[in-house]
């Protein structure tokens, strides 16, 4: 919890606040946060798997959402070296999917 209670600390674009929800909503509209999420709900991804998944992301780019997801809680390197959802990521993951079956539905 120490992590969560460090993120209402940090300064938040666009907000005065500094509420969690600030928080979370800028970290996650940082250019590729959420794909970076999405694409690590179903298995561990190496960092080249991650970039291909990410249409080539910079690895610059890269590497900085994902230090700042690993920091947030969301996400963890494993043993094998790819990195993966946390319980808390996978969490919020799951969030996300009464928004992903409304878009597949509006999409039609």
């Amino acid at each position: 919890m120490a992590k969560q209670a460090g993120m209402a600390t940090r300064s938040v674009r666009g907000s005065r606040t500094g509420r969690p929800i600030m928080a979370l909503l800028d970290l996650l509209g940082r250019r590729w946060s959420l794909r970076i999420l999405w694409e690590l709900r179903g298995e561990p991804l190496t960092s080249r798997a991650l970039r291909s998944a990410c249409d080539e992301a910079s690895p610059t780019v890269l590497q900085a959402r994902l230090t700042e997801l690993r920091e947030a809680g969301f996400v963890e390197l494993g043993d094998g070296g790819g990195y993966g959802l946390t319980p808390l990521g996978r969490e919020l993951c799951e969030t996300f999917m009464p928004l992903h079956r409304f878009a597949e539905r509006w999409r039609r």
